[in-house]
Formats: structure tokens, C-alpha cells, sequence
């Protein structure tokens, strides 16, 4: 029998994260293609990013049989937000492309499965891809980074936007996952966070 949860936020009772969530519009559209591995995952960061924002859309799946028209939304210009060969800082792509605003693709998963998303959808491995700013810090503090600038999904839409519509910026999005992150610290107590995730901090 599966535990009682919210059906907006998946959080259990006592511990729902809605009252936090803001409704924050945008100019640019985040979809966000989410591995299923990561749905069940206690930190699920995209769809709190996907929550908080009006013009976004989450999608769950390894093989999105609907891509192509799920990247051709008029009046947008589509990019992936993912390191790889010939990814140019967001700055410069916006200086390309103008004044039309982005589609911005987010794949979420570990760096092995969002690899697997690009594998399996070419549509997706052929966007131009764009990264963040070096040097970025996540506040995701009870995961090691597995590289240095290395982000949560919700951390790396709030920086992509706060690039993108500037001076407007998106921090409000971060509320709930800080929250969550403080739960579950809470949850294992101060010593063993201060133990297993604090070391050479």
C-alpha cells in the first residue's frame, strides 16, 4: 500500500513543500525532459522547478516519441542546456539569436542518464547546446558534486534564467528546495549530516 502524498508536490503529509512554490512567469519556455529513474527520487528538483514556473513543462520518459513537436513551439528558438562539444555560454547564444526567446531543454537525471536521453532522442542530441557560467556553487549539500559547477536541475534553470531575464531573478524558485534539503538534514541529524557531508568542507 503506497504512502499518503501530495498530489501536486509528492511530499508526504507534514511535510508539503506548496506553500513555498512561487508561480514566477517568464519570457523564455522551460521544457524539462526528466529520466524516470529520478522521479521517485526524495530530492525530485525538476518538478519543483516545473511547479514554480508558468511557462514550463515537465516530461517524464527515456524515448519522447513526441519531441519534435514538443521543441517546434512558435516563436521560440530552441537550445539544450548541457556541456558537451561547441556549447556556447547562454550570453553569447542570446547575442546569436536576437531578441526571439529561448525554449530552454533541461535534461534531468545523473550525468550518465541525462547521456542516455541525448543517446536515445537524436532531436534532442542536435539542439545547440548552451551552459552556465563557470564557477557556479549548488547548494545541494547532502550530494558530492560529481564535478566542479556541477548543478541540481532546479539550480541550473534558476541560473539560466537569471541570465535570460535579467534584471528579473528567479531565487524565489529555490525556497522549496532548500527547504527540502533542511528536511532531510533534520531528518538524519545535525551530527550525521555534519559526519558524512561536511568533511574538507
Amino acid at each position: 500500500m503506497s504512502r499518503p502524498h501530495c498530489t501536486r508536490c509528492s511530499r508526504p503529509p507534514g511535510h508539503c513543500l506548496c506553500a513555498l512554490i512561487p508561480q514566477l512567469s517568464s519570457r523564455t519556455r522551460v521544457l524539462i525532459l526528466q529520466h524516470p529513474s529520478e522521479v521517485r527520487h526524495a530530492l525530485n528538483t525538476a518538478r519543483l522547478a516545473a511547479l514554480g514556473l508558468s511557462n514550463a513543462e515537465l516530461r517524464v520518459g527515456e524515448v519522447f516519441e513526441d519531441l519534435a513537436g514538443l521543441l517546434a513551439q512558435p516563436g521560440y528558438e530552441a537550445c539544450l542546456l548541457f556541456p558537451g562539444e561547441g556549447a556556447l555560454p547562454l550570453a553569447q547564444f542570446v547575442e546569436r539569436v536576437g531578441e526571439q526567446p529561448l525554449l530552454l531543454v533541461v535534461p534531468d537525471g545523473t550525468w550518465r542518464k541525462a547521456r542516455k536521453l541525448l543517446h536515445c532522442n537524436p532531436l534532442l542530441a542536435a539542439l545547440p547546446r548552451v551552459t552556465l557560467a563557470p564557477g557556479l556553487q549548488s547548494r545541494y549539500r547532502l550530494r558530492k558534486a560529481p564535478m566542479p559547477g556541477a548543478l541540481s536541475t532546479i539550480e541550473a534553470v534558476v541560473g539560466a534564467l537569471d541570465i535570460l531575464e535579467a534584471p528579473a531573478q528567479f531565487d524565489a524558485l529555490l525556497k522549496p528546495f532548500e527547504a527540502l534539503i533542511e528536511g532531510q538534514i533534520a531528518a538524519m541529524g545535525e551530527q550525521t549530516y555534519l559526519r558524512n557531508h561536511r568533511d574538507g568542507a
